[in-house]
């Protein structure tokens, strides 16, 4: 295929017209590392709130992709030099930055993979994609470590106020039809510039920032924690669990091989090889869904019923509230729901738990953002701020769940 064949173009519902920069690119897109995350939902089982949030993966990337092409042509114009190699490993690494995820995103991290986190299976990837193209992604892979010089290329790759932020919350706005998410990440852009090799927004960007802050935090309450999305994961990471328990117990379970090979093994960063990056670049939502489908039959009233729960959306009840659970209210659901269903204390633990969640939309232990006043001068976006929910937006909201089967109530 000729290198202007390559040169492709799509169209993306939320930007228009995405163009591929260069053939490398194109080719990075075509690898089957990649086509895997048209497989991989972005808001996990979100779905299940907002039926239009089916989005994947594969959009997210590109679309921050083409928001990194829009930042570069801004800071150029700006006067901040950046080489056609820089230009290229800012694309490559965004483009990438997720290729690690696992199905549904975040609850295979807590179940099947444990103690291994996505954005260390993306740096394996991009790894071993490096050794296919011959070297030519050694400068993304050293940006997206923050191993470059110029600290304002792993600002825009990862920070508070990056690309990704910036795509996710505009794209699973419109996906899910939470308005509230909207955020104008094409006056952001425009407000960036680079001062001493360090990301600023101008002054008169300053409105657009605490939209963007103000925006975060609503999504996260009404999608990315919304509760009935938040009790399907944590059912999924159940199931997930109760089926690599039987597994280590010799019992049989039908599912893909890619996904009968991580519930048998236990593998930690550090065993992750290429041989089990290639096993795990074949899972996928679908390994997950056609496995709860089979299970839902399966002998273990556990591993069945909670299978059952996620297909036919018929999900444990959550109560969320302000004050901390009281561990006896835990204690009587369960001494109750292990009588009536003849299973033991421990096992009880499957149906009934509590936890907590935090929301926290902007950090200020993180890299801030800064704004570039006037006089030159750079502060904190939360002292340059006239608003006083920016200091509010900083505090860890925390609330705390409980969860149990509806016939309790």
């Amino acid at each position: 295929m000729s290198e202007i064949n390559k040169l492709k173009i799509f169209n993306d519902p939320i930007y228009g017209f995405i163009i591929i920069p260069n053939a490398l690119i194109y080719d990075l897109i075509q690898h089957p590392y990649f086509q895997r995350l048209r497989r991989i939902s972005q808001m996990g089982l979100s779905y299940l709130v907002y039926p239009g949030a089916n989005h994947t993966r594969f959009h997210h990337a590109l679309g921050c992709m083409h928001i990194m092409q829009k930042a570069v042509d801004v800071l150029r114009f700006k006067g901040v030099s950046i080489s056609p190699e820089e230009e290229n490993a800012l694309y490559i690494a965004i483009l990438l930055h997720d290729i690690g995820h696992g199905p549904f995103s975040h609850a295979m991290e807590r179940s099947i993979v444990e103690d291994v986190h996505h954005e260390e299976i993306s740096l394996l990837f991009m790894n071993q994609l490096n050794i296919e193209f011959e070297g030519q992604l050694s400068l993304a892979i050293q940006v997206f470590q923050g191993d470059y010089h110029r600290k304002f290329m792993l600002q825009l790759i990862s920070s508070q106020l990056d690309m990704d932020r910036m795509d996710y919350l505009k794209r699973d706005s419109f996906y899910s039809g939470v308005a509230e998410g909207n955020v104008n990440s094409e006056r952001l852009i425009q407000m960036m510039n680079v001062v001493d090799d360090v990301l600023v927004i101008e002054e008169k960007g300053i409105y657009s920032v605490e939209k963007f802050l103000m925006s975060r935090r609503l999504m996260y309450w009404q999608a990315y924690l919304h509760k009935t999305s938040l009790v399907a994961e944590l059912i999924l990471t159940k199931v997930l669990k109760r089926a690599k328990e039987l597994t280590e117990k010799g019992i049989i379970l039908h599912c893909s091989e890619p996904l009968m090979f991580f519930m048998q093994h236990k593998i930690t960063i550090e065993t992750f090889d290429s041989e089990n990056l290639d096993l795990f670049s074949q899972l996928d939502d679908f390994d997950i869904i056609s496995a709860l489908k089979s299970w839902q039959k399966h002998d273990d009233f556990i591993l069945s019923s909670l299978s059952k729960m996620i297909i036919n959306r018929d999900l444990l009840k959550i109560k969320v509230s302000d004050e901390k659970v009281p561990t006896e209210d835990l204690h009587v659901l369960k001494d109750r729901f292990a009588l009536e269903n003849n299973i033991t204390l421990a096992e009880t633990n499957y149906f009934i738990f509590k936890g907590k969640i935090k929301n926290q939309a902007y950090s200020k232990e993180a890299e801030p953002i800064r704004i570039l006043k006037k006089d030159k001068s750079i502060e904190d976006v939360v002292e340059a701020s006239d608003q006083l929910n920016l200091k509010s937006l900083s505090k860890f909201v925390t609330k705390y769940y409980i969860c149990f089967p509806k016939q309790l109530v």
